[in-house]
């Protein structure tokens, strides 16, 4: 797999919901269409919760990986 290019970090470990989505919702704001933010969760309802919110605000989850009990997305602004 190609590594994706993230054009910001957000860092959310610890937190639990609804702050990764929160925190994410704001953070995409501040990007252009089709830059890309990473997202880093330790929240275990985060893979729903990102699925869900992915789903209601039109943006693109291009990958979603897990590591070492991080839950890793990388998320495209598409409007």
């Amino acid at each position: 797999m190609t590594e994706i290019q993230a054009d910001q970090v957000l860092d959310c470990s610890g937190m639990l919901c609804p702050m990764p989505v929160v925190k994410t919702t704001r953070a995409i704001k501040q990007l252009q269409v089709g830059q890309v933010l990473k997202l880093i969760a330790t929240d275990p309802g985060a893979p729903p919760d990102m699925a869900a919110w992915s789903r209601q605000t039109g943006n693109e989850i291009l990958a979603q990986t897990e590591e070492d009990g991080k839950f890793i997305f990388y998320i495209k602004r598409v409007k």
